[in-house]
């Protein structure tokens, strides 16, 4: 055995129960080493087809980066012919709506101005109406301030009794004055107990008259009005109820006298909404009036019989005036009986002249038709000499024609 194989042989190791040689140890590196190269000589082989698809790779994108560089270099070039056109058109556009936006600005700017010129025109017209309106209202106002210094005037009126009652009659004056003819009535008449009613209305054919009070006891309503509490309001309405029926029983006592006054007075209320609480709160008083043939009557009642007695008074002046409408009426009849003569005279004038006419006629109709006779009759005298066809006729045949022609025209007549 050689030193080298001895070498070689020689154990390094012992694994278990294998002894490791040095020249497995050399054999196993050598086979490492072998390993290693061919693993390094692969990966140098396969680093270089590494490069070389790379390099190729990066060629095809260096080729696909330039095509796609000259498409958006072409692009581009497109991008901005269009943007030139866009641009173009856009100044156009611009330039258009530029102008359209002058004229329509113009337009708004004349509505405007002329809707300006309007508004101010109506804005001066409603000026110068609510001016007016004012000036309505300014007068309102004052006539107002008037009526109300005159509701303060009639406060204070109504507030004395004696001026008070001087109101009421002063109404009941008016529609009186209104209603009857002058001379129908008489304020503040004297009766024969010396008693001096208000008003007395002088009935036609000597009928009694009518006798009127207006001297309402308003100072007791008014304390009605003014009454605060239940207990108040008691007595003021026990107050009011006692001077009515005083009032009531002084007219009943004075104003009807039997064959000088009618048996039924009025007491006049001036005030239509005291007459309506009066028969709506206070019946008995109404009823005891009734009793006493006292009316309470208010302004519109009393005018109603105002206009009741003003018809009666127009019925007895008619019944009295009856004798000159007879008179008159008789007169027109014995004008109206000689027009009726005259015209059956006439009528008369007219048949005969009617008849005569018709005899004309009939004679004119008569004259006619024995005319139309003649002119129908054959005399048998044939054509012009000269122009006959015929033989000459004997003397004795004409001779007889003409008797024949006067026998029909005899004929005629005795038919007509």
């Amino acid at each position: 055995m050689s030193p080298v194989s001895s070498i070689l042989s020689e154990p390094v190791a012992q694994l278990g129960a294998t002894t490791v040689t040095l020249g497995q140890v050399l054999a196993l590196a050598a086979a490492l080493f072998l390993a290693l190269l061919v693993a390094l000589v692969v990966a140098l082989w396969r680093s270089a087809r590494a490069r070389s698809l790379a390099a190729a790779e990066a060629a095809d994108h260096a080729r696909d980066a330039e095509a796609r560089m000259a498409g958006i270099l072409q692009a581009q070039a497109e991008m901005q012919g269009r943007l030139g056109t866009v641009a173009e058109i856009f100044g156009s556009r611009q330039a258009e709506l530029t102008q359209s936006l002058s004229q329509r600005l113009d337009a708004m700017t004349g509505r405007i101005g002329q809707t300006m010129a309007e508004q101010t025109r109506s804005t001066h017209e409603s000026l110068a109406r609510l001016q007016e309106r004012l000036a309505v209202i300014d007068t309102a106002q004052g006539n107002i301030q008037s009526l109300a210094g005159q509701v303060v005037q009639l406060q204070a009126i109504l507030s004395n009794k004696q001026t008070r009652g001087a109101f009421g009659q002063s109404r009941m004056e008016a529609i009186v004055a209104d209603g009857l003819p002058h001379g129908a009535y008489e304020f503040q008449a004297t009766l024969s107990n010396g008693s001096r009613p208000d008003c007395l209305i002088r009935m036609p054919n000597d009928a009694p008259s009518l006798a009127i009070d207006a001297k309402f006891p308003l100072e007791a309503w008014n304390a009605i009005r003014a009454a605060e509490g239940t207990d108040a309001q008691k007595l003021a309405a026990q107050a009011f109820r006692r001077d009515i029926e005083v009032h009531i029983r002084d007219i009943s006592d004075k104003y009807l006298l039997a064959g000088e006054t009618q048996d039924t007075a009025f007491m006049f209320v001036p005030s239509e909404s005291v007459f309506a609480e009066i028969h709506e709160n206070f019946e008995a008083i109404v009823q005891r009036a009734h009793r006493a043939r006292v009316v309470i009557v208010s302004p519109s009642l009393l005018m109603l019989s105002i206009q009741v007695i003003q018809a009666i008074l127009k019925d007895a002046r008619m019944r009295e005036q009856a004798h000159l409408i007879q008179g008159e009426v008789i007169r027109l009849m014995e004008d109206v009986g000689r027009v009726d003569e005259r015209v059956r005279k006439l009528q008369n004038h007219f048949g005969q002249a009617s008849k005569d006419i018709d005899d004309i006629l009939v004679s004119t109709s008569k004259v006619t038709r024995r005319g139309q006779k003649i002119e129908a009759l054959e005399f048998g005298t044939g054509h012009a000499a000269g122009e006959t066809d015929e033989a000459p006729r004997p003397q004795n045949a004409r001779a007889a024609d003409s008797k024949t022609g006067q026998l029909r025209l005899r004929v005629v007549e005795e038919n007509d």
